[in-house]
């Protein structure tokens, strides 16, 4: 696979994460810092390990289905896992500028 359809298939990944938001917080899940790597593989496998700003979210099952089904709507894209960790524990310090300036942090 060329290393340019990997990278026009993580953009689109990140372009898709970045119009998902959290269903409790106005921002997307990309600018809070829920995003710990995006891994796309030679057989356009897409890997998203990603975190909640809490372990006990009452949206989470949704949060990631969402994620999952646009993911795998991405031209190209022949698989999705979402890994869920919370190592390291979401903090506020993992948001963008973007992010705090929207919650009125900065």
């Amino acid at each position: 696979m060329e290393t340019n359809n990997l990278l026009e298939i993580e953009t689109e990944v990140v372009n898709l994460l970045k119009n998902t938001f959290d269903p409790e917080i106005p921002v997307n899940v990309y600018d809070l810092g829920l995003i710990y790597k995006i891994d796309v593989d030679d057989y356009n496998q897409v890997e998203i390990t990603m975190t909640l700003t809490a372990p006990n979210c009452p949206m989470a099952d949704e949060l990631l289905m969402e994620i999952k089904e646009k993911t795998e709507l991405i031209p190209g894209v022949k698989g999705v896992a979402i890994n869920l960790t919370f190592d390291p524990p979401w903090d506020k310090d993992m948001m963008s500028e973007e992010a705090m300036l929207e919650l009125g942090l900065l």
